[in-house]
């Protein structure tokens, strides 16, 4: 369909000048900018074959009529001027849009060809007006053409930013969710295979008790990986349907007593205490607060070295505070603060607009703090859904 176009406004240009072969200058330019219409589709498909296209019924136009013979056009080249302004605009495409080669190589070329018809059919003073017009017509597109690049070039590279700060944060999530995750198991593991270790010639009911919670903790950890890794296949959209396991949902506080009875398991008692009016939260903020208790609670079982803690959840009206306190020997050159699990934590408070203190308590143990903005509790059960 682009090139029936192309051969139409070769046809109309030939029928213009052939039909109105009297007509004014200006009739004629009117003529040829209306007919340059029927290029947009081979602008589209071929710009520099578009521009050829312009430039020869521009040509045709000025130099065809048999009333140019052996006149002086000076006087009627203002209005066939009109049929040099389809160029221009083809012009400006190539420049937007083309390399600056081939747009360099097509703005010589029309220039070139511009100069050499106003050179040739305007004298006198005609001859620098027509000249002055013809260069800043071409100046004016050109201009156009380079601004509209430099703003998609722009505008691209702000979408290469987004895109790429978007897999950041995906990939810190990723890493937070892991590291929360097996951090936490492999630590009741690696206890429950000591005590294993250490009682399973004399004690083997103890033994059998340390390997059941190692089979529990792996169990879940496999889960909770397989979980993540299917939310990430199913982000591929090549990835086949029968694959898709269906996806378990991912913790809340609603699980602290589970992941209490982990840590009994690896012998540390943990006291969880509620507050304030219980209502449904938010996924992100049930996920978050869930996270902070487990991380705060891997610290306790391998680094404060005692056998118990204390986990507050407090359900403000606009806050929820979580609170995991223990009295054991706080943090060690090896503690907590040297890892990332604080560093996790607090990426996960503020993204929430939330505020995290963490630190070792005048009167000894450690202490972990979070307190995470909560919305209207109208709007939480429909947020949470």
């Amino acid at each position: 369909m682009a090139w029936v176009g192309g051969v139409l406004y070769v046809f109309a240009v030939g029928l213009l000048i052939g039909g109105a072969p009297r007509a004014s200058g200006t009739v004629h330019g009117v003529g040829a900018l209306l007919a340059a219409s029927l290029l947009v589709g081979v602008l589209r498909r071929g710009p520099v074959l578009a521009l050829a296209l312009a430039l020869f019924g521009s040509m045709a136009v000025v130099v065809g009529p048999p009333s140019s013979a052996g006149v002086d056009l000076s006087a009627s080249y203002q209005g066939q001027f009109l049929s040099y302004l389809p160029v221009d605009l083809v012009l400006g495409f190539i420049v937007a849009t083309r390399a600056r080669r081939a747009s360099t190589v097509a703005a010589a070329t029309s220039l070139v060809v511009q100069l050499l018809l106003v050179g040739g059919f305007t004298h006198g003073d005609s001859l620098t007006v027509n000249l002055v017009i013809t260069l800043l017509a071409m100046a004016a597109a050109c201009m156009v053409g380079l601004l509209s690049r430099e703003r998609r070039e722009h505008a691209m590279e702000l979408r290469a930013q987004e895109v790429a700060e978007a897999v950041i944060a995906e990939r810190l999530r990723i890493a937070r969710e892991l590291h929360d995750m097996v951090a936490h198991s492999i630590g009741i593991i690696a206890i429950q295979a000591g005590v294993g270790s250490r009682v399973i010639r004399t004690q083997p009911t103890e033994a059998h008790e340390a390997l059941r919670a190692i089979e529990a903790t792996s169990r879940e950890t496999l889960s909770g990986l397989r979980r993540t890794l299917v939310a990430l296949r199913q982000a591929d959209p090549d990835a086949e349907v029968s694959e898709r396991a269906p996806i378990t949902p991912s913790p809340g506080l609603a699980d602290l007593e589970r992941l209490a009875a982990t840590a009994a398991d690896a012998g540390v008692r943990v006291d969880v205490r509620r507050g304030g009016e219980q209502r449904p939260l938010p996924a992100d903020i049930d996920l978050s607060a869930y996270r902070i208790v487990q991380e705060a609670l891997t610290n306790v079982v391998r680094h404060a070295g005692i056998g118990h803690c204390r986990v507050t959840i407090e359900y403000g009206d606009g806050e929820l505070s979580v609170e995991i306190v223990d009295d054991g020997r706080g943090a060690t050159e090896d503690g907590p603060v040297h890892g990332f699990g604080i560093v996790g934590m607090r990426e996960r408070v503020a993204l929430l607009h939330g505020r995290l203190s963490a630190g070792p308590r005048p009167e000894g143990g450690f202490r972990v703090a979070a307190r995470l903005p909560l919305p209207d509790p109208a709007v939480a059960p429909l947020e949470a859904r």
